[in-house]
């Protein structure tokens, strides 16, 4: 793919699918910045740590703000903070409910908001959010972290629309079940039923979910926008 050295950003950037797609950025030459509310042990070589908040548009504008004194304008934006609270809907409060779609959807909201007014006076830029397939076919106990992930979609559609004429792509990743914390955490029976209905027959790894992300951030997808590219296994296609 073709390449330049752009200033990239990546929210909850220092473990699981953000970690990778971090590296991935990184190996293609970009200078890349990881973003979280914790700052970790062990930061790779080269990557530069800045503190965070995507539920907190002060903290989200301080961290654009140091980023563009000390590293540069950031042209590349990988909105991949998120959060789980599972439960089934009669035992899910308001708050389980809001806290999840305020992190994953109103942050990434916040996140693109603050990095696109700069992306337009350089007429270039690459959002990212990353979604995932239970936005598209659901899952019982996490009807918060559906609805926030399938309301990327429709965020990534209308900034495409909005943002296309100053060669600014918006996009989304949606991957299936992915070898990261968030699946270890899950019982094995859980893990089995999963990955039986993964057409390939296995769970993914971030490195592959971060591939999708180097190519939707590169200059060849310049003619891609407003697309959620699955990266499952085939699981979506029952939706």
């Amino acid at each position: 793919m073709t390449t330049s050295n752009r200033v990239a950003l990546v929210t909850g950037g220092t473990k699981g699918i953000g970690a990778a797609c971090a590296a991935s950025l990184q190996q293609s030459g970009h200078t890349v910045v990881v973003c979280s509310r914790t700052k970790p042990e062990n930061l790779a070589d080269g990557q530069r740590w800045v503190f965070l908040d995507v539920t907190d548009a002060d903290s989200v504008d301080n961290a654009f703000t140091e980023i563009e004194a000390e590293v540069g304008t950031v042209q590349i934006l990988v909105a991949n903070a998120g959060i789980t609270n599972d439960k089934l809907v009669l035992r899910m409060s308001e708050e389980d409910f809001a806290g999840v779609i305020d992190a994953n959807l109103t942050g990434a909201f916040r996140v693109a908001k603050r990095a696109v007014k700069p992306m337009m006076k350089s007429r270039w830029g690459r959002i990212v959010f990353m979604s995932s397939v239970v936005g598209s076919v659901g899952q019982a106990g996490q009807a918060n972290y559906a609805a926030s992930k399938a309301g990327l979609g429709g965020l990534c559609r209308s900034m495409a629309r909005e943002f296309g004429s100053r060669s600014i792509t918006v996009n989304a990743v949606a991957p299936g079940p992915i070898e990261t914390e968030m699946l270890a955490a899950l019982s094995e029976d859980q893990i089995a039923a999963m990955v039986d209905g993964v057409p390939v027959g296995r769970a993914g790894t971030p490195a592959e979910v971060a591939a999708a992300v180097n190519f939707l951030t590169s200059e060849d997808a310049g003619y891609v926008t407003g697309i959620t590219l699955p990266v499952d296994g085939g699981l979506g296609m029952r939706a």
